[in-house]
């Protein structure tokens, strides 16, 4: 769900203009319905304009990036247990923003030493600054999807996949395609298999609190997660295969062998350091899981095989990245997204939970009890809701690009330049919280993006590798399953308000999204 995942024809409101923030919680709204199709054809991009050399004119004034990355060697990992242990990730940003006045300023990012060579980054923490990282005139995005440091291709098959390559490298145009084609071919199976899998979801947590009193959520939203891709994707129930249930627990294993030094597992600090951050993890621990997930999609990917056979590409690369996009972008994206979008509306209360039953139920009635996408764009609370989601806890926090030429970078406050080949990097959350662009910035406020002045705050939700208002194309980076994405995650506000009144939960820390318990799960009255 970073920089790819499985595409979905557009679903993004149509619309240009700006506006300066105010309360979403006190305004009327004139609703207008955000259109959309699944049977759009995704955009297609030409190639990016030539590179020009000179930087573009500013009216700000022009400083020094302030901040320094230290010794070498010392100073990184100075940084990194400071990221990690000292400070903590949005304190080891936030102290420094403070210290340097600005919110752009040069760091180390981990891992560093031993595991990358160069972790010097340009930091940019703003709404205003952050975009350049999707400009592909401007940043290339070969080899960053992890950072300054890229897993081994030994976990990929031997393959760079789609999120490793750059716009301009002949394979990104033919891969993407060939996502926008899979979707698009098996999108008539994404609503009722959400419906079936999710039906299993809740029936699970409902016997679970009968018997227990309480009931995770993680594990089974992980199950559910991937027994909905598997079925509506490729038309295969893992149940009924060699993966059986084991499927999400592969995939954790084999996502934390590729990312594991981002990460900390709670461990005294120096030894954890020592095992995530020293030497790489190696892909022998999980080549066993990962041949029998190859296997499985090999086996239920004929007809996307057929078409990456069609486009030039091998259908071993194919089943690879199909691999790659089902189970690091779409689960794992849900993996993250779906507890941290229940903890917001959990903790948001019943005034919210009763507002969105009743506007789910009232649309379904009146589309004769039937999900579709046509009844959902007539519910513009649970739409709102989920953009919050995404603005508040966006699932890709961070963002990469290193600059192709030299630049000017503008902040609200001032320009900075950079030089070609410097690292940029963006902390998301940082940049779809800017108090200059949202009012009450650090709440979530259910209702923000309700009506035609809060549809024109879009273009600053972030999380798909581009803004919300725009679209994913064959010439950009942005998320090829952005509206594959919202999808997904509307289905589920509506399936959880159609069956439930209101939800009450615990919430602990997860290294991977929210740990989630359900207390409480009051069914539907009305």
């Amino acid at each position: 769900m970073a920089s790819t995942s499985l595409a979905f024809p557009s679903l993004q409101p149509k619309f240009q203009s700006s506006r300066k923030p105010s309360k979403p919680s006190t305004r009327r709204f004139i609703v207008r319905p955000i259109t959309a199709s699944v049977s759009e054809k995704p955009s297609v991009s030409v190639p990016p304009a030539t590179v020009v050399d000179q930087p573009e004119p500013t009216k700000l004034p022009i400083k020094k990036i302030p901040g320094n990355y230290g010794l070498p060697f010392v100073g990184p990992i100075s940084d990194r247990f400071d990221y990690f242990y000292n400070q903590g990730r949005d304190e080891y940003f936030k102290s420094r923003a403070h210290k340097y006045q600005s919110t752009v300023f040069r760091a180390n990012m981990p891992p560093g030493p031993l595991i990358a060579s160069n972790p010097n980054v340009v930091v940019l923490l703003d709404g205003k600054s952050f975009p350049v990282l999707f400009d592909v005139t401007k940043v290339e995005k070969k080899d960053l999807f992890t950072g300054t440091f890229m897993p081994s291709t030994e976990l990929t098959g031997g393959y760079r996949v789609l999120s490793y390559l750059d716009p301009s490298e002949p394979n990104h145009g033919k891969l993407k395609r060939l996502l926008f084609f899979h979707l698009k071919a098996r999108r008539d199976h994404v609503i009722p298999e959400f419906h079936s899998s999710y039906t299993e979801l809740f029936e699970g947590l409902e016997n679970e609190l009968a018997t227990k009193g309480k009931a995770a959520f993680g594990e089974p939203s992980d199950l559910a997660a991937f027994n909905f891709l598997a079925r509506s994707l490729y038309g295969t129930n893992p149940v009924d295969t060699k993966l059986g249930l084991d499927a999400p627990k592969m995939i954790a294993k084999w996502l934390f062998v590729q990312i594991s030094p981002l990460f900390s597992l709670g461990l005294p600090k120096h030894l954890d350091d020592l095992l995530l951050r020293t030497v790489r993890l190696p892909p022998a621990l999980v080549k066993a899981d990962y041949q029998k997930l190859y296997d499985f999609f090999y086996a239920s990917s004929g007809f996307v095989l057929d078409e990456a056979e069609r486009l030039g590409i091998s259908r071993e690369e194919a089943c690879h990245n199909l691999l790659f996009a089902t189970c690091f972008n779409s689960f794992g994206g849900m993996k993250f997204l779906f507890p941290n979008m229940v903890k917001l509306i959990g903790r948001a209360g019943v005034k919210l939970h009763t507002q969105l039953a009743e506007e789910i139920r009232s649309v379904i009635r009146s589309n004769g009890g039937n999900i579709t996408m046509a009844a959902m764009e007539q519910m513009p609370l649970m739409k709102s809701v989920v953009y919050e989601s995404l603005r508040i806890e966006p699932p890709v926090a961070l963002q990469y690009g290193k600059a192709k030429k030299d630049l000017v970078i503008e902040s609200h406050d001032a320009a900075f330049r950079v030089k070609e080949g410097e690292m940029l990097f963006g902390y998301q959350p940082f940049a779809t919280k800017d108090p200059k662009i949202f009012e009450r910035a650090e709440e979530f406020v259910a209702d923000r993006f309700v009506g035609e002045e809060g549809e024109k705050l879009l273009k600053h939700v972030l999380w798909s590798n581009g803004p919300e208002s725009e679209s994913p194309s064959v010439g950009n980076k942005q998320c090829a399953g952005k509206d594959f994405v919202v999808l997904v995650a509307r289905l589920l506000v509506v399936e959880l308000f159609l069956r439930y009144d209101s939800i009450e939960i615990e919430v602990d820390s997860s290294p991977l999204g929210a740990a989630l318990t359900v207390t409480s799960l009051k069914k539907a009255s009305f």
